[in-house]
């Protein structure tokens, strides 16, 4: 396991018990005063963190090389914490992260609390390193490389027939096929992070969404 592991392994534990994890807080602070690590990008979920890290891979960069530990959540309301330990007020490392539209105000606020700025519109957050994805991360692959070319990668991975068994459910046969294939996604555990890394892979990097684009060139100039 790599320093930047480590970290993301260590933070997650301490985030998630508080002061009842000394161990996993003195790791923390170890890796990030001894080692080369200079950011955390603080995303949702896991299929986010594989999605940054397929990206960065095609583009031929090794975050954890880099010193950057994409770091999953588990939840936007986490988020408050994950900045408490890791921002001004704590380990005062580098920050960046991405997240879902309607998790948009978790995020402002809480770089709010923690005196990252005021009154933070999307807009202003980028600057912070914070990029909003225009509803959520499917959506912005599934836009950028098109239905068909989703549809041809979930025939790819074997997932076709159970895919159109799926449109014919009642409550998915008058959506457009773009929420068809959101919601799809989502239905069985690992589905996400399987199509995350896939859709990376089959775009054509001048179809990058902006927010995963904009974030990657923020973490390699800082």
């Amino acid at each position: 396991m790599d320093a930047t592991e480590r970290f993301r392994t260590a933070v997650v534990e301490w985030a998630a018990s508080g002061t009842g994890a000394p161990a996993a807080a003195e790791v923390a602070h170890e890796l990030a005063a001894g080692t080369a690590l200079r950011t955390a990008v603080l995303v949702e979920g896991v299929s986010d963190r594989v999605a940054l890290e397929a990206l960065a891979a095609r583009h031929g960069r090794d975050l954890g090389a880099e010193g950057i530990a994409v770091v999953p959540l588990g939840g936007a309301t986490s988020i408050g914490r994950f900045l408490d330990l890791l921002g001004p007020q704590g380990l005062g490392i580098g920050l960046a992260g991405l997240c879902d539209a309607g998790e948009e105000s978790h995020f402002s606020r809480a770089l709010e609390r923690a005196g990252l700025g005021g009154g933070l519109s999307r807009a202003d957050m980028e600057p912070l390193g914070f990029y909003v994805c225009v509803a959520d991360l499917e959506e912005e692959l599934i836009r950028s490389l098109g239905t068909t070319s989703v549809q041809q990668v979930i025939d790819a991975q074997g997932d076709l027939r159970a895919f159109r068994i799926f449109q014919k459910q009642p409550a998915q046969r008058e959506r457009m096929v773009e929420h068809q294939l959101r919601r799809f996604m989502g239905t069985i555990s690992g589905r996400k992070s399987q199509y995350a890394r896939s859709l990376i892979d089959a775009l054509e990097l001048t179809r990058i969404p902006r927010p995963l684009d904009r974030l990657l060139a923020h973490v390699s100039a800082s």
